[in-house]
């Protein structure tokens, strides 16, 4: 049984495959799945709780999916409240691919057509507003190209790094070995949440959000590569005298290309594996250093920052709506790569591929 078909096999991996490609998609295409633009505010509309939808009419006639204008009144100075205020003399449909507000974020979608929207006044807050009366549906799609793209930008830098370090320290070995190994296991006995915290409270405070973006994503590979490089380091130690690399080192191959050419690919396998289960580490990573400030700085959103909210008593409990949608999104991310990661262990198992 090949690979393919045992993956094709296990209904988990294929579960988290079908969510990550969804969650990918909707932020890639984000300028046309978001209903409002992420960055504006709606008049009087700030903490508004997720919209209700309405099928019939004030006169009670059948009209469709359609939402009223809705704003908050002035708090009550005694009990804190404030009165939802909805104008039923507005009803405003829900409609399919309709004609919004046109904003161009990053250029992948250019115009004003979106997945869905009202015709109307009314608007369809489908995850209700934030403090700055931001369609908060809107900020976390929007946010999620930062949290989603953190993981595999993160891989980017840091498997090359573990790989080829990993390949020259086991391949050489001797002295180039001791000192590369020595190297790594002082990084591995830096615990990672507090180097991360660190590094990122030294970066300077005037730096934008794509360039702190940057830098997250370095710090980030900066601690990760580590445990890549000692596995592959233990791998390379056994490849090095096959046949092949024997016969390539007899022809005059440099060591530098018998490495990267014949021994690790050979590792393909692996770190396949550890790429997809490193993925989670990154988002992680940056939801943690955005919570406690040190990550993407508003207006900008990320799946991090938005959770910051939580450090809020009187959010948390009043209202909940700006809390729970980041953090599924992040546990639902996490766990897909895992299903979709264990998966790819079992279907690439070498003993499991000779039955």
């Amino acid at each position: 049984m090949n690979a393919w078909q045992k993956l094709k096999k296990n209904p988990l991996a294929q579960i988290g495959a079908a969510v990550l490609l969804l969650l990918y998609l909707m932020v890639l295409l984000a300028e046309f799945v978001m209903p409002y633009d992420p960055y504006e505010s709606q008049l009087d509309g700030a903490l508004l709780p997720p919209t209700e939808v309405y099928w019939v009419n004030t006169s009670g006639q059948f009209i469709g999916p359609h939402v009223y204008p809705t704003t908050l009144g002035p708090m009550d100075l005694e009990t804190g409240d404030r009165e939802l205020l909805v104008d039923r003399s507005q009803p405003s449909p829900i409609r399919l691919l309709v004609k919004g507000s046109s904003y161009k974020l990053l250029g992948l979608i250019p115009g004003d057509l979106h997945l869905f929207g009202t015709v109307g006044p009314g608007k369809w807050n489908v995850l209700g507003t934030d403090e700055q009366a931001r369609d908060q549906l809107s900020r976390l799609i929007y946010g999620g190209r930062i949290s989603l793209t953190i993981g595999l930008v993160g891989i980017l830098i840091s498997f090359p790094l573990g790989l080829l370090i990993g390949g020259i320290s086991g391949y050489f070995g001797g002295v180039t070995d001791s000192l590369l190994m020595r190297v790594v296991e002082v990084l591995m006995t830096i615990p990672s949440i507090y180097l991360l915290v660190a590094l990122a409270a030294v970066l300077p405070p005037g730096l934008t959000s794509a360039q702190r973006f940057l830098m997250i994503v370095v710090i980030t590979s900066f601690v990760s590569w580590t445990g890549l490089a000692r596995v592959v380091r233990g791998q390379v130690l056994s490849l090095k005298e096959r046949e092949y690399v024997q016969a390539a080192r007899a022809l005059g191959g440099t060591p530098i290309y018998i490495i990267v050419r014949h021994i690790l690919p050979q590792t393909a396998t692996y770190v396949i594996i550890a790429a997809t289960l490193s993925v989670p580490g990154f988002i992680a990573a940056e939801a943690v250093l955005s919570l406690i400030g040190l990550g993407i700085q508003q207006p900008d959103p990320s799946w991090g920052n938005m959770l910051s909210l939580a450090t809020n008593a009187s959010i948390l409990v009043l209202q909940p709506w700006l809390i729970w949608p980041p953090l599924v999104l992040i546990v639902v991310t996490v766990l897909s790569f895992n299903l979709l990661g264990d998966g790819l262990r079992d279907a690439l198992d070498p003993r499991s591929l000779q039955r």
